[in-house]
C-alpha cells in the first residue's frame, strides 16, 4: 500500500486538528504524523482514514478516533523503552503509535482474526512487538511489571490482576463504566499497596471480553 503525498498531507491537517483540541504532547502529535493510518482501514474507508472519526474493522471491533488515541496516549506519558502492556490489538494502530514513542509493546488481542492480521502485518512497518492470543483481564503475569499498562476497551472495573502487573510508580489507563459510555481513568500506583485515581473525560469503547474468542 502507498503511503503517498496526498496520505501525508492529510495526515498533517489530522495533526493540526488534534492540536486545535487541546492535545500538546509533541512527541505524540509527532508519532501520529508518521504513522499511515490508512494502512489499518478496511478498503471501503481508506478514503477517510484521516478524519478524527473512529471506523468499523473486522470481527465487529472499531479502530478508536485518533483524538481517543492520542489521548490516552498523553496520559500514559510514554517514556522511550518503557514496557508496555496493551489490552486490545484491535487493527494495530494504537500498538503502532506507542512503538513509534519507542517503548517495548507488549499487546494481548483475544479476536484471533485481529490477533493474526497485526501479527503479520505490523513487522512489515519495522515494528517489533510482542503479540499475545489470550485474556485481557489476566494480562501477562509472566512479563510483570510493567510501567504502563493501556486498556483500549470498556471496562466495567479495573482488574486486580491488571493493577498486580503494574510497577511501583506505573500508570495504568483504561475507560471504565458500561457499555453506553465510559470514563477515561488514570490509575498511579503508588506503593506495593497503595494506587490513586483520576478522571479525564467521557469516552466511547467496544467491550472488553473475557476469555478467547473461538478459533476460525
Amino acid at each position: 500500500m502507498e503511503d503517498s503525498f496526498r496520505h501525508k498531507g492529510l495526515r498533517k491537517k489530522l495533526v493540526d486538528e488534534l492540536r486545535e483540541k487541546g492535545i500538546s504532547d509533541i512527541n505524540v502529535l509527532e508519532a501520529i504524523n508518521r504513522v499511515p493510518r490508512h494502512y489499518f482501514m478496511e478498503s471501503s474507508f481508506i478514503e477517510l482514514s484521516y478524519r478524527d472519526k473512529a471506523f468499523p474493522i473486522e470481527a465487529g471491533q472499531t479502530i478508536s478516533q485518533p483524538y481517543t488515541v492520542a489521548f490516552q496516549t498523553c496520559l500514559l506519558e510514554v517514556k522511550r523503552h518503557d514496557r508496555i502492556l496493551e489490552i486490545g490489538t484491535g487493527s494495530g494502530y494504537q500498538t503502532a503509535i506507542l512503538a513509534e514513542l519507542g517503548a517495548n509493546v507488549f499487546t494481548i488481542e483475544r479476536q484471533r482474526e485481529l490477533f493474526l492480521k497485526t501479527q503479520a502485518f505490523l513487522p512489515g512497518l519495522g515494528y517489533k512487538i510482542h503479540y499475545v492470543y489470550g485474556d485481557g483481564y489476566i494480562g501477562l503475569p509472566a512479563y510483570a511489571p510493567f510501567d504502563k499498562i493501556l486498556i483500549t476497551a470498556a471496562t466495567p472495573e479495573i482488574p486486580q490482576a491488571l493493577l498486580a502487573q503494574l510497577r511501583t510508580g506505573g500508570r495504568l489507563v483504561a475507560p471504565v463504566g458500561n457499555d453506553n459510555s465510559q470514563v477515561m481513568t488514570l490509575v498511579l500506583r503508588k506503593s506495593e499497596t497503595e494506587y490513586s485515581q483520576s478522571t479525564h473525560g467521557s469516552f466511547i469503547f467496544v467491550p472488553m471480553l473475557h476469555g478467547k474468542a473461538n478459533s476460525k
